[in-house]
């Protein structure tokens, strides 16, 4: 996957200290009510998929499968990440209109 927006994106919310990866900081944010949007990547298994659906669901938090753990990880400086909360209002607005561009 080539360089985009929405990594570029990732990259500087995590910078910021506005990003919480991983599956249980993922979940941590989400029930502490301070995710704003959750990304889970397309290849994480489809328990965690399903598991990450249905919270968000439940706790009225946006969710997008994007990219692999590999493209995730690495937008974050970090290894592999199968899922991350985006913690601030305004990027997860930036990051859902890019993802949305992309996907049309």
């Amino acid at each position: 996957m080539k360089p985009n927006k929405t990594m570029g994106l990732i990259g500087l919310a995590t910078k910021a200290g506005k990003t919480a990866g991983g599956e249980f900081l993922t979940e941590r944010e989400v029930k502490s009510g301070r995710a704003t949007l959750v990304i889970v990547a397309e290849d994480a298994s489809e328990n965690t998929k399903k598991k990450f659906q249905n919270m968000c669901e439940y706790y009225k938090v946006p969710i997008r499968f994007y990219g692999d753990k590999d493209t995730l990880g690495h937008a974050m400086g970090k290894q592999f990440r199968a899922s991350l909360a985006v913690l601030d209002e305004g990027l997860a607005k930036g990051i859902r209109k890019h993802m949305d561009t992309e996907e049309n």
